[in-house]
């Protein structure tokens, strides 16, 4: 049995069901919470490794959820929800969720956001080189995992974090669609590229200055997206 722990938060049956038989074929041991007080009380009693969590629960919006678990908890929040505009999306990763899945979703596009936060929690545990990346008032400091803006700590969500990364790894390349979602997601699903679109927005919205005129990370139309030399 996989010693990873995962929490289902999600008060439709059918969809709980569904997601806990699929843990469980594929030896994931979870739990099961259809609101947000039972959600709180597995979170504090079970420590799990990671939450899957619909926003539409009967005691508690799930986004208010979201914010009082990161007032004392790291875990990983991955988003289940049939609330597909941008505009939700941003304000779940806002509030400290550190990806969104919209349903309806595969079991398979389920299983890959799963396996890529164990492989990040993995990563996050090891030894990672000393090396500090710097272009105009940008730095990132790969060793602590932390990024600042002239000289202000950014709070970024992991996958906001991975991005960034990506682009400072491959400064002045364009790194196309398909490159980023699957070394963000391990994949490329139907759903990931308006992922993407919505996760880099959100990028932008905390490293540029104008957004409308981008400084750091331009747009390829229709190819990915590319760092210029500030």
């Amino acid at each position: 049995m996989n010693k990873f722990m995962v929490l289902v938060v999600e008060d439709d049956k059918l969809i709980q069901n569904l997601m806990a038989t699929t843990l469980d074929i594929h030896n994931y041991r979870y739990l099961t919470a259809s609101s947000a007080s039972d959600a709180l009380l597995q979170i504090t009693s079970h420590n799990p490794d990671v939450i899957f969590l619909d926003l539409g629960l009967p005691d508690m919006d799930g986004v208010d959820l979201i914010r009082k678990i990161r007032t004392w908890s790291a875990t990983p929040i991955i988003v289940i929800s049939a609330r597909s505009e941008d505009a939700d999306k941003i304000e779940a990763l806002d509030a400290g969720a550190d990806d969104y899945l919209t349903k309806p979703f595969s079991v398979d596009e389920l299983l890959a956001r799963l396996r890529v936060t164990q492989r990040r929690l993995a990563a996050s545990q090891g030894t990672l080189p000393s090396h500090i990346f710097e272009n105009g008032d940008l730095k990132v400091d790969f060793a602590a995992g932390t990024a600042y803006l002239g000289g202000e700590e950014l709070s970024l969500t992991p996958i906001e974090y991975r991005l960034l990364c990506l682009f400072c790894k491959n400064i002045g390349k364009t790194l196309t669609h398909t490159y980023l979602t699957d070394a963000i997601w391990g994949g490329t699903f139907d759903s990931d590229l308006a992922s993407l679109r919505v996760f880099m927005a959100s990028l932008r919205k905390k490293i540029e200055k104008d957004t409308t005129h981008p400084q750091y990370i331009q747009t390829r139309i229709g190819v990915g997206y590319r760092m210029n030399r500030v």
